[in-house]
């Protein structure tokens, strides 16, 4: 063969065979290009012709084998010939047939008049609406079906074809008795797996028209930005021809992802009770079975039935909750990355910890702590995923038929479009616009496939986070007129400022909290300490009923407010929200801080001021105490040594600039474990610069709280006294002003500041002796009358929040310290 009769190359030209690099592949011309019909092989144009020929001369030889000499060759021949005619009536079609392909293969005119007969009618039909021309095609293929069984039944009983189908019901009697026993083998074998696989592939799908849900995007609240995007696809949905006509197409899929009660599943709702097609609610958990194939069975189930509600209503909108379980290929070797369980081993046993530091810290702070073998590079963890033998996604091949049900091949369906099309010589019909919109709700996007994710399966991709300061007060404003409430319009913006990364299922808890506090108390109206006490009990805890010995109360108390004092003082990019002594499990106390401002990212002197707030405890305590301290200030100075190292290391906050990579230690089992690189690292002028920074650090803060001597013990007086304050109240405290509990003008008394220090002192003693506190905790005289101040929408009381502040997430307390069950 010559390169000219290579398909699909161009001739080469050059010297010496070999092609020039002008040299280009062509497309292979397309049968609707061609000018006449593509050539049939041989075997393809005489096998159907030799079929029906080869059958009839078979029947022939086979009348002609019989032992009976009365009938002839000839005989034979006409016997065959009247009773089996119609296979030559077939060969004669098919000859026919061929001799139309033969000529339209080579005539163009000819196959151009035929090919414009089929496309005419492929035209009239085309403009039919889709479900009743579905409709009708299923009734032609029952009545063809009919005509079938119909000259079946005339040439078994010699009857008429019009009168033959009487005999149906007739002979389906006559044969039930066989038929029975046939089939009750095969049946009694084979019903019980069809029965266990039905019932499985069943349940799991939702289907709700359109008047079937109330909820409207009205009721998704601080969410506006997502919102328009997600109603932008319902109108496309609705009218799609406004973006094919223009060339594009109708977006088939969106996933909304995020932390969880942030009003994914709420939107979904809104979203089917906004449009008017139907909108089926899928339960990824359903596909998930015990049975290979069961999976496979519900994806094809569903789409079965998204197909037929998309052309009955023009469009269908389908929503996988918890599509994570659905939507990969393998499982993650922990489950997931939480961070609340992930910092155990830095909130056990001690107080406060993360509590001072931004979200990001805290996630530094984690992966620092993994083992060298489980961490890359700075501030990015290895992933670990387990195969999990292909099973991942609801089972074995679930994920992949539901990647091919998404966008796989534009698939002809029907037998009649499949196959009696192509004898007919007609290409096979594309299916009908299937208009589905897929709608995915997760909180773990990265476990997702990348192969779901990729734009024809999934158009857009949409965070749906913690919602701004904006939205939190329309959040509260909405869950708060469904109920009784005194709370101002300032009291709901303040209360919206002090939860910042409040989602609306936390927001619409505490709400209903505050509430059931206010039953509890007699009452049907919330107030504004009813919402703070639902605040506090969501965000911290139940405390236990635990009451600690008098010198240790003392002692966490000066603990607690050492960090309280340090933060006020210096921190301006955080505000204490709550302080408290009371017990939480192994936490003994904790101040709790959230930021005022959403600031993108973090300064050195922000970093300085963290260390310090986590010094406080150490410098506090040997202030105190005459040089002692506990073992609760353990997880504060594994904390400020991993931010101190960080920031000489990574953030060329020091007297360096070059980046090093450093890892303190690791995990194991959700415990704190030493890898030894921690030893070396100390013997290093790095280390040495390290230990310089902090000890630098420890002088300033013991200065600082020498300094402020009096309000460290008035915060640790009133900590003793109420057990749980706020921040406002150590404002007041610090500043002599009041606060929302706490009137601070008694601690500026001297007399009173004396008594405290005594108090101190038979504390410190007993400390010292173990022995029990030879004096009683003073109480401060009640301060002369003055005109109650409406509280500060901050936590230091003095200057107000700047609108639109308070974007980032509060800090969970935590305790400090690897010590026992008391400690700090």
């Amino acid at each position: 063969m010559t390169p000219e009769d290579k398909p699909g190359l161009a001739s080469p030209s050059g010297h010496d065979g070999i092609p020039a690099a002008s040299t280009q592949l062509k497309s292979r011309e397309r049968d609707e290009d061609r000018p006449t019909r593509k050539p049939l092989d041989l075997w393809d144009r005489i096998r159907l012709f030799l079929l029906f020929v080869g059958a009839w001369f078979l029947l022939l030889w086979a009348s002609m084998a019989q032992f009976d000499p009365a009938i002839s060759s000839r005989q034979a021949f006409n016997q065959t010939l009247r009773g089996y005619w119609w296979l030559l009536a077939l060969a004669g079609l098919e000859l026919i047939r061929q001799a139309h392909y033969l000529v339209s293969e080579h005539w163009g005119r000819w196959h151009k008049a035929w090919t414009g007969i089929f496309t005419k009618v492929d035209k009239r039909t085309g403009g039919m609406n889709d479900w009743t021309r579905y409709r009708i095609s299923r009734v032609l293929k029952l009545l063809f079906i009919l005509a079938i069984i119909d000259l079946a039944l005339a040439k078994i009983y010699h009857l008429p074809p019009a009168t033959a189908l009487i005999q149906l019901p007739i002979a389906i009697v006559k044969a039930l008795p066989f038929a029975f026993q046939l089939a009750f083998g095969f049946f009694f074998i084979v019903f019980q797996f069809v029965g266990l696989f039905w019932f499985l592939s069943r349940g799991g799908v939702d289907v709700y028209m359109p008047d079937d849900i109330k909820t409207r995007f009205t009721d998704v609240k601080g969410q506006d930005a997502v919102l328009k995007r997600v109603g932008e696809n319902i109108i496309f949905l609705e009218d799609p021809e406004s973006i094919e006509k223009r060339g594009g197409y109708v977006p088939g899929g969106i996933v909304l992802w995020g932390p969880p009660g942030t009003g994914k599943t709420l939107m979904a709702q809104a979203v089917a009770g906004e449009t008017s097609r139907p909108f089926v609610f899928v339960e990824p958990g359903s596909f998930i079975n015990m049975f290979f194939g069961v999976g496979i069975l519900k994806v094809k189930g569903l789409y079965r039935k998204l197909r037929k509600l998309a052309l009955r209503h023009g469009g269908v909108i389908v929503f996988f909750d918890e599509a994570d379980s659905l939507g990969n290929r393998g499982s993650a070797g922990t489950g997931g990355f939480n961070m609340e369980t992930a910092l155990s081993p830095w909130t056990a046993k001690g107080c406060n910890g993360m509590a001072y530091l931004s979200r990001e810290s805290a996630v530094m702070l984690f992966r620092e702590s993994l083992p060298a073998s489980e961490v890359g590079e700075p501030g990015r963890m290895v992933d670990r995923v387990i195969a999990g033998m292909g099973m991942g996604g609801g089972g074995m091949g679930t994920l992949q038929s539901l990647l091919a049900e998404m966008s796989g091949l534009k698939k002809p369906r029907g037998f009649f479009n499949r196959v009696v099309r192509r004898i007919l010589g007609m290409r096979p019909k594309p299916p009908p616009k299937y208009r589905i919109l897929h709608i995915f709700a997760t909180n773990q996007p990265g476990v997702l496939d990348e192969a779901m994710l990729r734009p024809g399966r999934i158009d857009r991709i949409y965070k749906v986070g913690y919602p701004h300061l904006e939205g939190r007060t329309a959040t509260f404003v909405y869950y708060l007129a469904k109920v009784q409430h005194e709370l101002t319009d300032e009291q709901i913006t303040k209360l919206a400022t002090i939860t910042p990364y409040a989602s609306g299922a936390l927001i619409k808890d505490t709400v209903n909290e505050a509430l059931v506090i206010a039953i509890r108390d007699g009452r049907d109206t919330i107030t504004w300490r009813d919402i703070i006490k639902a605040k506090q009990l969501k965000e911290h805890g139940l405390p236990d009923d635990h009451e600690y010995i008098e010198r240790e109360r003392h002692a966490v108390a000066v603990h607690e407010a050492c960090h309280a004092v340090v933060a006020y003082r210096l921190r301006k990019h955080a505000v204490i929200d709550v302080a408290t002594i009371e017990r939480r499990g192994d936490v003994g106390g904790f101040v709790s801080s959230i930021p005022p401002e959403d600031q993108f990212v973090e300064w050195r002197s922000e970093r300085d001021i963290d260390i310090m707030t986590f010094l406080a405890s150490l410098a506090g305590e040997r202030l105190f105490f005459d040089g002692d301290h506990s073992t609760g200030v353990g997880g504060d100075m594994r904390g400020a040594t991993t931010i101190a190292t960080q920031m000489l290391a990574y953030y060329a906050m020091g007297d360096t600039i070059a980046a090093r990579s450093v890892t303190l230690g690791g995990m194991r089992g959700g415990q704190a474990i030493e890898t030894g690189s921690d030893r070396g690292l100390f013997d290093t002028e790095f280390g040495k610069q390290v230990d310089a920074k902090l000890t630098q650090l420890y002088d300033e803060t013991y200065q600082l709280l020498a300094d402020n001597r009096a309000e460290v013990l008035a915060v640790a007086h009133a900590l003793e006294t109420h057990k749980t304050i706020t921040g406002e109240d150590v404002a007041a405290i610090v500043d002599g002003g009041t606060g929302s509990l706490i009137d601070g003008r008694s601690y500026r008394d001297p007399v009173f500041r004396h008594e405290l220090e005594r108090y101190h002192d038979a504390a410190a003693k007993a400390h010292r002796e173990h022995s029990g506190v030879d004096s009683s905790m003073p109480m401060p005289m009640p301060p002369p009358p003055r005109a109650a101040l409406p509280p500060e929408p901050n936590g230091h009381g003095s200057e107000p929040v700047p609108a639109g502040s308070s974007e980032r997430q509060p800090i969970a307390p935590r305790p400090d310290g690897d010590g026992p069950a008391t400690a700090r």
